[in-house]
């Protein structure tokens, strides 16, 4: 095997790229600031089971593991820091109100989560603690939008849901509530054949199937909400669902929504309310994805109503146009005390100022040099580059 191999999935970024990454992470923290988020940043490697959640088996099989040498005990490489952020909230910050939190790292996969998708990602989210309306899932949803927008993405396109209209179907009975992973599941992909199997095997309610395969139906605009009061059952966890959705795209008037009531993508066991990707022409997969989780922390002693959302820098700057090289000067290299306080001022206004090193060939794919310090009578000077 060669020694510039890398393992499958895995992938060096190069200047331009790294660069630009760089420059998306420093402005969406930057917003985030402007918006009340404090930044924190836990470890990458952590105890085995302050990563998990009991009933995540996606993010425990997403996990990599190996030994502390100093303690003996199971560590975890993050494959998600959402976990450890409401650690943070619940545990060490312990405040009474109302925590906003953003972070930036990087995660790594045992395996992808899909065809095309990279194992070592560099998640960039905010989260919301302490607030248990739909207003704190509006804020993240707009900061969300204005995440993607900020990075360059033209018309986003917001997919909403809320797997409290499923989870309500499920919990009516008894009999599908012993396989409600499953029945969620066969709901994401629209197995209509799938549920009736199952169904019949666990013996469930013909009233329970209809309502299931009529919320395999229940995909599209904001008149989804309305078609779903008429159809579904009356029951009181649905309407509080149904609510919530119109609340929130209502909020939302500036950005095209989709809702599919079946889409559980994941959700169970997880998400408690509103959950919502975003999209975009370029991307093969959802750019952002979020949602409420109220509950989380209470694996750490304090179970906080919280919504947040998250996003792969590398992913998303992946589908923005080719990099533009960033514009540089030329200095020779001299042990001038002049030359180098005008090179200092330069760098220090924000240019990029490369001095050569003697014999050094100008071999750059980041930076495009296009003017030059020469000396002349009056001292350091700039002048527009010759092209040859």
């Amino acid at each position: 095997m060669s020694n510039w191999l890398l393992p499958e999935n895995l992938s060096d970024i190069l200047p331009a790229e790294a660069r630009r990454i760089e420059d998306l992470r420093r402005q969406l923290l930057d917003l985030y600031r402007t918006h009340g988020f404090e930044l924190v940043a836990p470890p990458m490697v952590e105890y085995l089971d302050s990563l998990m959640l009991a009933d995540d088996e996606a993010l425990r099989l997403r996990t990599c593991k190996l030994v502390d040498q100093l303690s003996g005990l199971t560590m975890g490489v993050r494959a998600d820091m959402t976990v450890q952020v409401s650690r943070i909230d619940a545990h060490l910050l312990n405040r009474p109100g109302v925590t906003r939190l953003c972070y930036c790292g990087p995660v790594v996969h045992a395996r992808p989560s899909g065809l095309l998708s990279d194992r070592e990602l560099l998640q960039i989210g905010a989260e919301i603690f302490g607030h248990p309306g739909v207003h704190a899932d509006i804020e993240c949803v707009r900061l969300a939008l204005e995440s993607v927008r900020r990075a360059g993405v033209s018309r986003p396109r917001l997919d909403l849901n809320h797997p409290g209209v499923g989870r309500a179907l499920i919990d009516a009975d008894p009999a599908l509530a012993e396989v409600a992973e499953t029945v969620f599941d066969l709901l994401s992909v629209k197995d209509v054949p799938g549920l009736q199997a199952l169904c019949r095997e666990v013996g469930a309610r013909p009233d329970s199937l209809r309502a299931l395969k009529t919320l395999t139906t229940l995909y599209g605009d904001l008149s989804v909400v309305d078609r779903a009061r008429q159809c579904l059952p009356d029951l009181p966890a649905v309407h509080a669902a149904l609510d919530a959705l119109r609340v929130l795209c209502l909020a939302l008037p500036d950005a095209p929504v989709a809702i599919d009531l079946a889409d559980m993508g994941g959700s169970y066991g997880y998400h408690s309310g509103a959950v919502f990707s975003i999209y975009a022409a370029g991307w093969h997969d959802a750019l952002v994805r979020g949602g409420r989780y109220d509950g989380i922390g209470r694996k750490f002693g304090r179970a906080r109503p919280a919504t947040g959302f998250s996003l792969d820098l590398r992913k998303l700057s992946a589908g923005l146009p080719d990099a533009q090289r960033a514009q540089a000067i030329r200095a020779p290299w001299a042990e001038d005390p002049e030359l180098t306080r005008v090179v200092a001022d330069l760098r220090a206004r924000g240019h990029v100022v490369i001095q050569y090193l003697p014999g050094e060939q100008a071999q750059s794919d980041e930076f495009h040099v296009d003017q030059e310090l020469v000396s002349s009578d009056s001292g350091w000077i700039l002048r527009p580059l010759a092209v040859a």
